[in-house]
């Protein structure tokens, strides 16, 4: 008897799609605001459009970017008011963004490096998308499973009935 030998010629599932690839299914909006808004404002729009977080845009530029982290950290905790309080106090700028050609495994190795939950993707000094952890996963999740249907197809084709 043969002991069991690995595969070695196997490949993982690829995560190596560029970023842009995701973002072509997500929604084209942008929400931002400028350094000058209340947090309150920030919030708000967060809630209304259901994202967690709002690029910090300065003559159309990424200053910062403000999350549902940073209010409940800098914000709620710290007792300060939301409608007293400007986006630009509060706002990280120590930013880790990526071009749209990066792949999704790349960032996913940015989030988990950096300890972000959002990254800005950036092209010609402008944003472009934002994604968030979640998008990842989804994305992870749902390219996994096309191949899987994929290689099921073609190994129920090579059957002979």
């Amino acid at each position: 008897m043969q002991p069991d030998r690995v595969d070695k010629s196997s490949k993982p599932m690829k995560t190596a799609y560029p970023i842009s690839s995701l973002l072509h299914h997500k929604a084209a909006a942008v929400w931002s605001v400028p350094p000058e808004t209340t947090v309150f404002e920030a919030i708000k729009l967060m809630a209304e459009k259901n994202i967690g977080s709002l690029p910090v845009l300065a003559g159309g530029r990424l200053t910062g970017i403000f999350t549902e982290r940073d209010y409940t950290r800098k914000i709620a905790l710290a007792g300060k008011s939301s409608r007293d309080t400007r986006v630009r106090e509060i706002v990280a700028t120590d930013l880790v963004t990526v071009s749209p050609e990066e792949s999704v495994e790349d960032c996913m190795r940015l989030m988990t490096e950096h300890r972000v939950r959002h990254l800005p993707v950036i092209e010609d000094g402008r944003v472009i998308g934002i994604v968030s952890i979640g998008d990842l996963v989804n994305w992870i999740i749902s390219t996994q499973s096309a191949e899987i249907e994929q290689m099921e197809r073609y190994i129920a084709g090579g059957v002979a009935g």
